[in-house]
């Protein structure tokens, strides 16, 4: 199971722009240090759990599915890890509008923009991904249930 090329990418494209503002002096790099801290297991603990269901989506519907108890395995982990990736968001949201008021007010518009991209990002993995891999392991479990 391989994670969707776009949203490692996304992800890739996010933390270098984190990299970047941690590297900044002042309130801005510390700022940005904070939300590295919390972002860094968060985004692990998505790529483990939560992102590998996706990879079995094609756009035209068929194909076989890979290792279907490991994908029903993936996501009863996810099932008992939502609260807590949930949670996660929350004090990302926070460090993210601390980042947000030091840009701000360094007029470094860059990372003001970037902590929108980033809460943006967070709301559409609650309301998109985290939903679509849960549907993903409970069709999969189905499947499996139907077999036996």
């Amino acid at each position: 199971m391989e994670i969707p090329s776009s949203l490692r990418k996304e992800h890739d494209e996010l933390l270098s722009i984190l990299e970047a503002a941690m590297a900044e002096s002042g309130k801005v790099g510390e700022m940005a240090q904070i939300v590295s801290d919390r972002l860094m297991p968060h985004f692990r603990r998505e790529e483990e759990l939560a992102l590998p269901q996706l990879g079995i989506l094609t756009l035209s519907g068929v194909g076989r599915v890979e290792q279907p108890e490991e994908i029903h395995k993936l996501t009863d982990r996810m099932k008992e890890e939502l609260p807590r990736m949930l949670e996660e968001h929350v004090q990302i949201a926070i460090a993210l509008e601390a980042l947000r008021i030091e840009a701000e007010s360094a007029g470094m518009k860059e990372y003001v923009e970037f902590a929108d991209r980033l809460l943006l990002h967070a709301q559409m993995e609650e309301e998109i991904l985290y939903p679509t891999a849960l549907l993903i392991g409970s069709y999969v479990k189905q499947v499996l249930m139907t077999r036996a």
